[in-house]
């Protein structure tokens, strides 16, 4: 029986083989699926690390993709690309990949690259945090009414006490004050010092004393697997490069039977929020963020719409579990 977290393969003909395998034997475009391999890219990214015009890297994303070795996702003006996960391309692609010398100048060259234009993200994020910190709150009051959201995860955790909440992008700990009356022990993990200032003084003049924040990376937490009962991420996948790998970091904080809470955007079209608010990505499908979840092993219970009013933003909250203890019920779709 095959692994259900290996994508589905499909034995290829002579001529898709031929053509996928032309595709890939070239040298730029063995270079894009090699990225593509480490992460999730766009456009503007392969361009700033292969040091190629936009339309030539565009004409190449545009044979891998005809090739099924590369899926598109547009996203407003951008569009991302990854390697694709399902059907004949998925094997051949990985295949090819593994043959690759990891050592080779050209391949390690672009890896440092791929390095450098990731730490420029994450500088942006981080700037825009620094400057926004005092005042984060309100800015985000402008992009989706708190008080819905804050209700809706209220529901969705329900009155039960439990024993430990990790709070990831923690941000201004507003979700450690709102949460913490219903925990032992709460912990908020942020990138930013300056967010972390602010979250200390939050919890301090509400008088919260079994929260704590620290500074941590959300790809590679500082704390031991199986330690929390529930594991909140609001708000913080859209500024991520990398969501699904950050979910999977989440997951392994999860004991068994622990639960995980995420709030973000549904797919919107708002690119100043990108350009001005430093957001990586306009939203989220629900499918999308269901497949990240289940790959982590985890079962949805449950998917909350929130839509928007003013600037016709929506929020979408997923709730799941870690199935090492199994919870009766099938996922459910509520609109509130």
């Amino acid at each position: 029986m095959s692994d259900p977290g290996e994508p589905v393969s499909v034995a290829l003909r002579i001529e898709p083989m031929i053509a996928s395998l032309k595709a890939a034997g070239e040298t730029t475009r063995l270079r894009v699926l090699a990225l593509l391999g480490h992460a999730e890219l766009s456009v503007k990214d392969l361009t700033a690390i292969l040091g190629q015009s936009q339309p030539r890297i565009s004409r190449h994303l545009k044979l891998l993709a005809e090739a099924g070795l590369i899926d598109r996702y547009p996203e407003g003006a951008w569009v991302f690309y990854r390697l694709t996960e399902n059907g004949p391309g998925a094997k051949l692609v990985r295949d090819l990949l593994g043959l690759a010398d990891r050592g080779d100048p050209v391949l390690a060259r672009d890896r440092d690259r791929l390095a450098a234009i990731k730490r420029e993200h994450a500088e942006t994020a981080h700037r825009y945090f620094a400057d926004n910190a005092g005042e984060w709150d309100t800015i985000r009051a402008l992009h989706v009414a708190e008080d819905r959201v804050e209700a809706a995860i209220l529901k969705a955790i329900g009155g039960r006490h439990f024993g430990s909440l990790l709070d990831l992008g923690t941000g201004t700990g507003r979700l450690l004050e709102l949460l913490a009356p219903l925990c032992d022990r709460a912990v908020g993990i942020d990138a930013s010092p300056s967010m972390l200032a602010v979250a200390r003084a939050n919890l301090d003049r509400a008088g919260i004393a079994n929260a704590q924040v620290r500074l941590g990376d959300i790809y590679n937490l500082p704390l031991p697997r199986d330690a929390f009962d529930v594991v909140t991420i609001h708000q913080v996948l859209h500024y991520l490069d990398d969501p699904e790998r950050a979910l999977a970091e989440a997951a392994r904080m999860l004991r068994p039977g622990g639960r995980m809470l995420i709030v973000d955007f549904a797919p919107h079209d708002l690119e100043f929020l990108r350009e001005e608010h430093a957001h990586r990505r306009l939203g989220f499908a629900e499918d999308q963020v269901r497949q990240w979840i289940e790959g982590q092993g985890l079962s949805l219970d449950r998917v909350v719409d929130l839509p928007g009013q003013r600037n016709k933003l929506k929020v979408t909250m997923w709730l799941a579990h870690d199935q090492r203890m199994l919870v009766a019920g099938n996922a459910t779709r509520e609109v509130a």
